[in-house]
């Protein structure tokens, strides 16, 4: 089954498709992708993952991916969301 796995940080991104087996999982999809080699700051522990822009269900890394899905992995937040906005305001 085809699927795409990404991953954004502020300088560069990373986005792969892949053929993973049926029945594959979010956690299986993005190891067999080779980004935690590429990238070895992830923290599948910590950080969270989504499907198409919406969280990973309740069991996110166990939750199956579909054909065509896209796997996310978010990065923390660096800045406060309301400081940038007020920022934006106040230029």
């Amino acid at each position: 089954m085809n699927v795409g796995v990404c991953y954004a940080e502020a300088d560069r991104q990373l986005w792969l498709r892949l053929e993973v087996p049926d029945g594959s999982t979010v956690q299986q999809s993005i190891e067999l992708s080779g980004v935690l080699k590429q990238y070895p700051t992830i923290d599948l522990t910590t950080q969270k993952v989504g499907i198409f822009g919406k969280l990973a269900k309740l069991a996110k890394l166990d939750a199956l991916v579909k054909e065509g899905d896209r796997v996310e992995i978010y990065r923390k937040i660096t800045a406060d969301p309301q400081q940038v906005q007020r920022r934006r305001v106040d230029a």
